[in-house]
């Protein structure tokens, strides 16, 4: 079992938030623990904006417990109602993930009211400086990478993808195996959409570094996009290719063009990171796939519309080929104006 940079960030901003906590002599350091678990976020565009909605919700929550205070006490009953007026509050706001730590803020103001309001102050700095030590220790130690996260993962996924698809005809691997490499990749492209939604958060603050980001942001699309339409074969072939009567006699067309495809969907990502000659040609011919419609369509005709079912896994084949050169054009494109800017810089 590893430890993750969260796992990691998570321990060390309770242990700055308990010890600015001592440093500071608050007289519970528990709660400036807690805030700083909520505030631990997996970006820090995302860490940024919890800290300023739990600021909001906290100071908010805290004078609606004060205010409770005064006019109804702080019986079982009254806390309970304050808590549920803060719930509403903040889901009316749309800030229901400060929900847990805002209600936290809130028992605590109640119950040390009862000492005065300087310790009910002293609650609410003990949340803020939790918020302060988990943004610190999120930022400064190992800060979130999300371009780097989704890049390694795009790869994971490739890999994951080419090893199903080359065996999708042959039909040669195990059923379980099958089933659980399958699982993976499903799993793995799940994480994948997660990674693009961080990324897409994440703000640059320059114009050219704006722009940068807006190209990444549409080249990281076509890359989910194209991986989701790879997946679309694979089930396409599971569904429809075993069924059809004649499969077999298509089996070695087939099996050459998804080969082919898995090839030029692999040297697309070795020219995105760098590893191919430039101007290398990698795109499939297109010879090759229009001969392939050719005979599908004579075959066909020939067995006056049977065995359509194949018809479905061309279909599904075409569809990703498009997808790959349009994933290879954007990439070019990206490309080409960053290796622009470049030279703009210089």
């Amino acid at each position: 079992m590893t430890i993750g940079a969260r796992v990691l960030k998570t321990g060390l901003a309770v242990a700055l938030a308990l010890y600015l906590s001592n440093m500071l002599g608050f007289a519970s350091p528990i709660i400036a623990a807690v805030a700083s678990i909520f505030t631990i976020q997996p970006s820090i565009s995302r860490s940024w904006q919890q800290v300023v909605d739990q600021l909001q919700t906290n100071l908010l929550g805290a004078a609606v417990a004060l205010a409770a205070v005064s006019l109804f006490g702080t019986a079982p009953i009254a806390v309970g109602l304050v808590c549920i007026i803060v719930i509403l509050i903040s889901i009316k706001l749309r800030m229901e993930s400060t929900i847990g730590l805002t209600l936290v803020t809130v028992v605590a103001v109640m119950e040390a009211n009862q000492e005065g309001w300087t310790f009910a102050l002293d609650r609410v700095l003990m949340v803020l400086t939790g918020m302060a030590a988990a943004f610190a220790v999120n930022t400064l130690i190992i800060p979130p990478r999300p371009r780097k996260q989704f890049v390694s993962q795009v790869q994971e996924a490739y890999n994951q993808l080419s090893l199903l698809l080359r065996l999708a005809i042959s039909n040669e691997m195990k059923e379980d195996v099958h089933r659980r490499e399958k699982e993976k990749l499903v799993g793995i492209l799940r994480k994948l959409d997660e990674s693009y939604l961080l990324f897409e958060e994440e703000r640059s603050l320059l114009p050219k570094r704006k722009a940068a980001r807006a190209r990444q942001l549409i080249l990281s699309k076509h890359l989910i996009k194209a991986l989701h339409k790879g997946v679309d074969l694979l089930e396409v072939v599971e569904e429809h290719y075993f069924s059809a009567a004649d499969a077999e006699m298509w089996a070695k067309r087939f099996d050459a063009q998804i080969e082919e495809l898995a090839k030029y969907h692999e040297h697309i990502l070795l020219k995105l990171a760098g590893k191919m000659k430039p101007f290398a040609t990698i795109e499939p011919e297109q010879e090759r796939e229009d001969r392939l419609i050719e005979q599908l369509t004579s075959y066909l005709h020939d067995e006056h519309g049977h065995n359509k079912r194949l018809v479905f896994v061309a279909s599904s084949m075409l569809e990703y080929g498009y997808h790959l050169r349009r994933l290879d054009k954007v990439a070019d494109q990206v490309q080409q104006r960053e290796g622009a800017a470049e030279l703009s810089l210089q």
